[in-house]
């Protein structure tokens, strides 16, 4: 047969090979699933936010608010997000919670985010068990202003929402529709390689051209079978095929 194959011939190979196909298909969204809904732990993601206000000096005497702009306390974000992740406070969780692991470990469950121009952090924490993520949110939040004051010597953090309830926790991970999704494009591609595969290894003769090109006689004509009354007559592909076979034996 040619190297080459027309978009009609392709598609007919994927009509002829389409059982193959379907259940290559079945077979992986089965298996997609399988994985989703049984092998795969669901992931839960708690926030608590905090506020970075005017700077307030804790080293002078009178406890005074400093002149800071806003835009001071914007750029201090960005140190903030540092300390936040760092062992100063995270050993400081670790242990008031009790968590067998260490800080590295817990680092990266935790991620501190805040919108441009403003002045509200969120702390995330992603976890197994939607409980903990909160737990630890929280805490990572309130350590971090407890550690502020003696850290930066200014007091200018106030928690401003702690992490919502575990009931009303939905798991972020895994993504059912985003993995059954996958799961189908890769079976049916799987699939239409499986197809491609068998119709290249298959040496059927079905068509008067596959005749000339892979024996290399010329084709003289068809015989019809004969079949008796009342029964349905044979295609003249099948007559071909079946004369093709016995030429090629």
């Amino acid at each position: 047969m040619e190297n080459g194959y027309s978009t009609m011939e392709l598609l007919l190979i994927l009509k002829r090979r389409w059982l193959v196909i379907t259940l290559i298909v079945i077979l992986g969204l089965g298996a997609g699933a399988f994985v989703t809904f049984y092998v795969m732990t669901p992931q839960y993601k708690m926030s608590s936010e905090f506020i970075v206000n005017q700077a307030q000096s804790v080293s002078t005497e009178s406890n005074s608010v400093t002149s800071e702009s806003i835009r001071s306390n914007i750029e201090l974000i960005n140190t903030y997000n540092v300390i936040i992740k760092s062992p100063a406070v995270l050993d400081e969780v670790t242990s008031w919670l009790g968590l067998e692991m260490s800080a590295e470990e817990l680092k990266d469950k935790i991620s501190v985010s805040s919108a441009e121009e403003s002045q509200v952090v969120e702390v995330t924490v992603v976890d197994t068990s939607p409980e903990k993520a909160a737990e630890i949110a929280d805490t990572t939040v309130l350590t971090f202003k407890d550690s502020i004051p003696e850290l930066m010597n200014v007091d200018n953090v106030q928690i401003l929402s702690e992490a919502a309830p575990a009931g009303d926790a939905v798991p972020v991970s895994p993504n059912i529709m985003l993995n059954l999704l996958i799961a189908l494009a890769g079976s049916a591609a799987v699939g239409s390689g499986v197809a491609f595969i068998l119709e290249t290894s298959d040496t059927t003769l079905r068509k008067e051209k596959d005749v000339i090109e892979n024996l290399g006689v010329p084709f003289m004509g068809s015989v019809e079978v004969i079949v008796e009354e009342g029964e349905d007559s044979i295609p003249a592909s099948n007559t071909v095929e079946m004369r093709g076979e016995s030429i090629g034996s």
